[in-house]
């Protein structure tokens, strides 16, 4: 059926323009239907199968796999209509479902809304649908909140309170080069340049990038890697045998057990990656380079990390205004 319709369109293509042919291509295809003339209908979830196929040759991680499977099976046990068939109206009723059902987030369900438009975009490259139903479903509004950064006097009460060299390599590390957490776990001791003060790390898509270190990791970093006894490539490995790398888990732990002992609440990894940004930007690196070092593909995604300090802001208005 599908190639019967495209010799037709073909045919046409001298005769129509973009805006008939499209709408050529939709009667087609629902006459065809009607008639029965396509009596092989895939099934919904050998399109989901294709799609995650996909976004595995593209290079996305298994957890962005795994949160886009979960998305879409979600959507497929709601409704047993075919996905070639499902319309706008249909998705704007299950998202509103959805937030009703789970009392989620408007954010939640953005996140929902983007997994799913993601999938009938796809398709609909592939040929597969006519158009997406989530054309017309635009991103949901929400409240930006202005999320706080670690204060100098907190990263050196966290750095005089580390008991252990690995500890205050890590914390250094995290807070100076803006990695994700999960970039730091992945290091080995051969990424590391400790003359040149870089290192080379692998991002989201397994994208390679080199991160910066000051002089303060330089020398944390050499003197663990010296007290070292094990022969584990990691950078960062547990503290007891068989000396395991560390995971992501592990570090989180980690810096909320030093966060709790000093009475500092809402400790994490990525609020030092956040904070970088937003102190490499008020003290005037380029917005560009900040993504570069961050390894966004969007220099909005670095703008949502920047959040600029609000005493900044007071100055210059003072400088430029007042």
């Amino acid at each position: 059926m599908e190639k019967k319709i495209v010799n037709i369109i073909n045919k046409m293509a001298d005769y129509l323009n973009i805006t008939q042919l499209k709408q050529l291509q939709e009667v087609l295809v629902r006459e065809f239907a009607e008639n029965n003339i396509e009596k092989t209908e895939i099934p919904n979830n050998e399109y989901m199968k294709m799609f995650l196929d996909a976004k595995r040759v593209e290079g996305c991680s298994n957890r962005t796999i795994k949160y886009y499977q979960a998305t879409i099976e979600h959507l497929l046990s709601y409704t047993d209509i075919p996905v070639r068939k499902i319309t706008t109206d249909d998705m704007r009723e299950y998202l509103s479902e959805y937030q009703k059902i789970n009392n989620c987030s408007k954010v939640t369900v953005d996140n929902i809304r983007r997994n799913i438009s993601s999938f009938f975009s796809w398709l609909e490259e592939e040929d597969y649908i006519l158009k997406s139903p989530m054309k017309r479903i635009h991103k949901i509004k929400t409240k930006i909140p202005v999320k706080e950064i670690i204060s100098d006097e907190v990263i050196e009460k966290m750095r005089d309170s580390c008991e252990e060299i690995r500890d205050l390599a890590m914390i250094d590390l995290l807070y100076s080069t803006g990695m994700r957490v999960g970039e730091l776990v992945n290091l080995n001791i051969s990424d590391v340049d400790l003359e040149q003060r870089e290192c080379i790390v692998y991002g989201k898509g397994d994208k390679e990038r080199r991160v910066y270190f000051d002089a303060k990791s330089k020398i944390h970093l050499k003197k663990y890697l010296d007290n070292r006894k094990d022969t584990n490539p990691a950078l960062f490995v547990s503290l007891n045998a068989p000396y395991d790398r560390l995971k992501i888990s592990g570090v989180e732990i980690r810096i909320r057990e030093l966060g709790r002992s000093l009475g500092i609440e809402k400790i994490h990894p990525h609020k030092f990656r956040r904070t970088m940004a937003t102190r490499a930007i008020d003290k005037g690196m380029p917005i560009e380079q900040v993504q570069k070092i961050l390894g966004h593909c969007n220099i909005d995604t670095t703008m949502q990390y920047a959040m600029v300090n609000q005493s900044n802001v007071k100055n210059s208005h003072k400088k430029y205004v007042a």
